[in-house]
């Protein structure tokens, strides 16, 4: 007599099928949690983790700080900032510096990246003039960064602006050049009283506002950590951005210098400043 097995009931092989499915997704939740510390592993660089510190002693100009407007400090939420001027009597040259520090993330706050000159200062009323090349490469005591370019105007006023980052204690491997469509748009649209597009709805629409993602994807650097911004800008007086362009890339080492990564975290983190 031939025997056969009895089969499941339906219950049980959909409790069975829904278990499976569980652990599944289970599985798949904590590959996708633990996939950022095996992949951003900062793609082999090499080089030691560094801060770069701002400085107020440079020989030949005159320091002075400068307060940041309320609103920005809010939106930036930075843990250390430095806002400041250099002036030179006797070229009646003035140079803008700016740095900002987040030393822990902070998951309901603004990435420190995200507020760009090319956003923050369209946004703020300025105009983006093109301006060529839109980028630099310079080495600033050692360390190779690539710092954004731009040149602004307000009025009759023209200003020749450098930023760029440092995250984890490393200059960026990608650019931060996301808002520079977006700020492009959003300033010439200002001028369009009967567009109903804004800078949050241009910055979801455009490629380039994505592409430092895809960067620090293939690159495979960190996005989250420790970051600094930093920005350098002097105002432009006619045809003179040659002139302009080597005493920021000059200035750059005179006023920044490579600190102590950790001790700088520890200090934060006891509450030493």
């Amino acid at each position: 007599m031939q025997h056969t097995m009895p089969k499941c009931p339906d219950g049980h092989r959909a409790k069975r099928i829904a278990g499976f499915l569980v652990i599944a997704l289970g599985i798949l939740v904590a590959g996708l949690w633990m996939f950022p510390h095996f992949w951003y592993t900062g793609g082999g660089r090499s080089a030691n983790p560094v801060w770069l510190v701002e400085g107020t002693n440079v020989a030949g100009w005159t320091y002075r700080g400068v307060p940041i407007a309320e609103s920005a400090e809010r939106m930036l939420v930075a843990d250390r900032t430095v806002s400041g001027e250099f002036s030179n009597a006797e070229s009646d040259r003035e140079i803008r510096v700016f740095s900002s520090k987040r030393y822990s993330e902070k998951p309901n706050d603004i990435g420190l990246f995200v507020h760009t000159p090319d956003r923050c200062w369209t946004q703020g009323g300025w105009q983006l003039e093109p301006a060529t090349p839109d980028f630099v490469e310079l080495e600033v005591h050692g360390l190779r960064m690539v710092l954004e370019r731009r040149i602004f105007v307000a009025g009759t006023q023209r200003e020749l602006v450098y930023f760029g980052g440092m995250v984890g204690g490393q200059p960026l491997p990608y650019r931060l050049d996301y808002n520079l469509s977006v700020g492009m748009k959003y300033a010439m649209r200002r001028k369009s009283v009967a567009s109903a597009t804004h800078g949050t709805d241009l910055r979801f629409i455009d490629t380039r506002f994505w592409r430092s993602l895809w960067d620090s994807f293939v690159t495979r650097s960190q996005m989250l950590g420790p970051k600094q911004f930093i920005r350098i800008s002097t105002s432009l007086v006619g045809a003179e951005v040659e002139e302009a362009d080597r005493l920021l890339q000059s200035f750059l080492a005179r006023w920044l210098d490579l600190g102590d990564f950790q001790a700088e975290l520890k200090a934060w983190a006891g509450g030493r400043f």
